[in-house]
């Protein structure tokens, strides 16, 4: 009788652990309507003048994947952007780019002795661009709505599915966030960004903090993520002056 009883409660807890497998299972397949929330996240970006906070970066260039970097940043509308890298490897490097302002240039300085000089650089020059995948002048949430939103209407315009399911909620650095996945068609001659991307939208701000990109042979070549993100913080022309007196310019 005792081992019929350990046998039925056996049998009922692998009952249950299945029923709540599959739904989870039920979770994570749940389809997501994309188109209405990039326009979420454009009606709450449109509300934003300036912003400041952390940037966790890490790319993978041909076969090799970069150190992470972590950056402080500032960035005002339309293009403004102040940066400054708080940790190993580039300690103390600082770059300011603001839209119409030195040429169009990069005003950058490295960290250490070899910083007492600063350069001017084409954002999108070979020394700019070394160790990077992308210039300065794709940087910030407003662009990542942009290349979302071009690739829906591209998968659209040529009759092509783009996926989109919700794999749960999570925290990203203390906030609430939906954690969506992304699959593009497999085809990669058809010229979308990626092949999948794993992406965290804060619940609140219903804009995206943490993206993880993902090649045509599925290994990661991009993650970004936002920390301490702070809205309207009231930034000035001083924010982004190379002459300010807490720069190193």
């Amino acid at each position: 009788m005792i081992t019929r009883g350990v046998f039925i409660m056996t049998k009922s807890v692998l009952i249950t652990s299945l029923l709540i497998l599959l739904y989870s299972l039920s979770l994570f397949a749940e389809e997501v309507d994309i188109e209405a929330l990039l326009s979420e996240a454009y009606e709450s970006y449109g509300k934003i003048n300036d912003y400041t906070g952390i940037l966790h970066k890490q790319e993978r260039i041909g076969k090799k994947m970069y150190p992470e970097e972590t950056i402080f940043f500032k960035f005002a509308k339309p293009f403004k952007v102040y940066m400054k890298w708080i940790k190993d490897p580039y300690k103390n490097r600082e770059m300011i780019y603001v839209e119409g302002w030195n040429d169009n240039k990069i005003r950058a300085h490295e960290g250490g002795l070899i910083g007492v000089v600063s350069v001017n650089l084409d954002p999108k020059g070979s020394m700019a661009m070394k160790g990077n995948r992308h210039p300065v002048t794709d940087m910030g949430i407003g662009n990542l709505l942009k290349v979302v939103q071009s690739n829906i209407q591209k998968a659209k315009k040529n009759g092509d599915s783009i996926t989109v399911v919700k794999l749960g909620e999570e925290k990203v650095f203390s906030v609430d966030t939906i954690k969506l996945e992304a699959t593009f068609p497999k085809e990669k001659e058809k010229g979308y960004y990626c092949y999948r991307a794993i992406l965290w939208v804060d619940k609140e701000k219903k804009l995206p903090i943490k993206i993880m990109v993902y090649d045509w042979d599925n290994q990661l070549v991009e993650n970004y993520a936002y920390e301490d993100l702070k809205f309207n913080v009231g930034l000035t022309e001083k924010d982004f002056d190379p002459s300010n007196k807490e720069y190193n310019f």
